[in-house]
């Protein structure tokens, strides 16, 4: 499903890439009288948080972040970010191929799949749904045989749903993967930013606090 409220249009980059942030959890921690704990996850997905203000370094910059925050409406409106630390399906960031990340099997009529990327392996590894990929990131093969965007399947970069085309629907059992580049999708935190000019220009860091969305 994809987001509502939403404009296809990513944050300054140059201004993301010096930004702070990373993913949240929420536990649910009930410690007994004999010490012994119950623990449950009330997230099924962790939710990045991101304070952009950090990746802003001139008032030029500054000028730049209030335009976009108006034109989103402050809370509004959500928009594409890029995050620093986390933008590839691809370890370290490398460029993606097309088997990096599994993303289904074949039952010989399914014929959608979404793309996803998988956090550890051992114990408990966690599938992150991928909902912006980048526009012509995307690489997809199935049983180990990377397929043709367009002629072998579509992808919809709204909502990060690779669909294959009539003729081209994955066999029982193969192994569907994907590879791509991402954004996350994210709104801002607060429908007001405060900036003293006097405090920034002898480097304090303002703060423009944004959340990530849930479709």
């Amino acid at each position: 499903m994809a987001i509502q409220g939403f404009h296809e249009i990513r944050f300054p980059l140059d201004i993301a890439l010096g930004a702070r942030g990373g993913p949240e959890r929420l536990t649910e921690i009930v410690a007994g009288a004999t010490g012994l704990e119950d623990r449950n996850a009330r997230w099924m997905h962790s939710r990045r948080k991101f304070d952009a203000g950090y990746g802003v370094r001139s008032m030029a910059k500054l000028a730049e972040v209030v335009s976009f925050f108006e034109e989103r409406r402050g809370r509004l409106y959500g928009f594409r970010f890029r995050d620093r630390l986390d933008w590839s399906s691809a370890p370290a960031n490398a460029v993606p191929g097309a088997l990096d990340q599994p993303i289904g099997n074949g039952t010989g009529s399914r014929a959608q799949f979404n793309l996803i990327k998988r956090y550890g392996g051992a114990f408990a590894p966690y599938d992150r749904p991928i909902v912006k990929p980048v526009a012509g990131s995307v690489r997809v093969a199935v049983a180990g045989v990377e397929r043709n965007v367009g002629t072998h399947f579509t992808i919809d970069h709204t909502d990060g749903i690779v669909s294959f085309q009539p003729g081209h629907i994955p066999a029982p059992g193969a192994a569907v993967t994907a590879g791509f580049l991402f954004d996350v999708p994210v709104r801002f935190d607060t429908d007001y930013l405060e900036f003293d000019l006097s405090g920034f220009e002898a480097g304090r860091i303002p703060s423009i606090p944004l959340i990530e969305l849930r479709s």
